[in-house]
């Protein structure tokens, strides 16, 4: 039922996702250069790996030894704007419709916190990563890890359409208030330590 739900939202809304995917991948072209999508591999549902796509946001400047710059040197200020409207999140509706993703659901973290998960933690993973989820739309990136973590396995535990509906909705309503979208004091998350 919810990977219908899915495919039914995801394909009936082509006709407005699919040319405001078109401009502001010519945007990001234009500001940022290329490559115009950011990939990298993510785990999912179980632990499946997949590759995650989404619009490039930040730079590649690099420091004389050839290390890359902190994460808030590299985020200009039309990378912001990215983040600010979740506009860089648009390309995964093609994990979406694909089936590695779902609109709604816990979001898929890097490869590299997989083995510091607790038993409880690790749950998330019980369900299909999404783009939008309980975490996000109760604070996003400005909640501790633990806080994160607590409402993805209460998500993975109460999931249900209606409930996938209504964080939808509050996900919307976040992204027009542009709330939530980095931890204080930092231009992203900072690292989950374990």
């Amino acid at each position: 039922m919810k990977r219908a739900f899915d495919l039914v939202l995801t394909v009936g809304s082509i006709p407005v996702w699919v040319p405001v995917l078109l401009v502001v991948a010519m945007f990001v072209r234009l500001k940022l250069g290329t490559p115009v999508f950011f990939r990298q591999v993510r785990p999912g549902r179980a632990g499946r790996l997949f590759e995650m796509v989404k619009f490039r946001t930040m730079t590649d400047a690099r420091d004389a030894e050839g290390v890359l710059l902190p994460d808030a040197q590299r985020l200009p200020a039309f990378g912001k704007f990215l983040r600010a409207t979740s506009l860089d999140e648009l390309p995964e509706l093609w994990n979406v419709l694909k089936g590695e993703m779902s609109l709604v659901g816990p979001r898929p973290l890097l490869t590299e916190y997989l083995p510091l998960y607790s038993s409880e933690q690790r749950r998330r993973h019980e369900v299909a990563p999404g783009i939008t989820g309980w975490a996000q739309v109760n604070g996003r990136n400005a909640i501790s890890w633990d806080q994160k973590f607590a409402y993805d396995v209460w998500y993975v535990d109460h999931r249900s359409i209606w409930l996938d509906i209504k964080i939808i909705g509050k996900t919307l309503a976040k992204v027009v208030r542009r709330d939530g979208i980095s931890a204080e004091g930092s231009a992203t998350m900072e690292k989950f330590r374990g």
